[in-house]
């Protein structure tokens, strides 16, 4: 079987995408398209989804090492952002790649989410090593900020991972099959661009930018608080959501 190029490839992706029902408009706009690009390069150079994913891993996570063990400054910033940045696209195009490839499986998912779960838990912990060897800090109790946020983020993946896998489970007929048969499904309704704005403050995305600030104590820890508190309200609206989802579904 012959193997596509970059072009044909890039092509069945742009064919292939998900749904963008729930997506931020940075996720919609910026991240999914440079994942396509990635995804469309690996599957040229012969890469599978899990390489994608060991890839995305080693971006991250060299910026998120970056942060823990280099002083803050503007040149800095910006290689801890670019590095970010990339992890996050190329957390995309895993399962773009997945999807080109026919390739999903159980185990590809459960490193994606491995993966996807070490970050945010080490992101915040970089920031808290960073607050704590580098910042000229006012107060001890700025140190509670990083795990606070890192609280959050945590329940916020988790509980939107765990709601989603419950909701899919497979419901008890209620109804006689021939009902059933003849019952229409709704049409999907388009995705929400008003939604897609509000989910900005808790897009991973937008959370990488706020490290292009770590020239500026005091830029960074404005933007860092800022997100933070964005993620402490969201949090109690999603966990409220999905509490009530979950109960109508039961």
């Amino acid at each position: 079987m012959l193997r596509m190029t970059f072009g044909a490839a890039l092509s069945e992706l742009r064919k292939a995408q998900k749904t963008a029902k729930g997506v931020s408009l940075y996720s919609r706009y910026v991240n999914r398209p440079l994942g396509r690009v990635f995804a469309a390069a690996a599957y040229a150079a012969g890469l599978r989804p899990n390489h994608v994913t060991l890839l995305s891993a080693a971006f991250t996570g060299g910026g998120i090492a970056a942060v823990a063990l280099v002083r803050p400054g503007w040149l800095m910033a910006v290689a801890v952002y670019a590095l970010l940045v990339t992890g996050f696209a190329l957390d995309s195009a895993d399962g773009q790649l997945a999807r080109l490839r026919r390739e999903s499986s159980a185990a590809g998912e459960w490193l994606d989410h491995v993966v996807d779960c070490a970050k945010v838990t080490a992101v915040h912990a970089a920031v808290l090593v960073s607050f704590y060897r580098f910042f000229d800090l006012s107060s001890d109790g700025w140190l509670l900020l990083p795990l606070g946020f890192q609280l959050a983020a945590v329940l916020i993946f988790c509980g939107g991972l765990l709601a989603d896998k419950l909701k899919a489970k497979p419901k008890p007929q209620a109804q006689p099959a021939a009902d059933a048969a003849d019952a229409a499904p709704a049409p999907a309704a388009p995705p929400s661009r008003l939604r897609a704005v509000a989910l900005l403050p808790v897009d991973y995305g937008v959370f990488c930018v706020v490290f292009l600030l770590l020239g500026s104590e005091r830029a960074f820890l404005a933007g860092y608080t800022a997100l933070a508190a964005a993620a402490g309200l969201f949090l109690a609206a999603f966990m409220a959501k999905w509490f009530r989802e979950l109960s109508a579904a039961s």
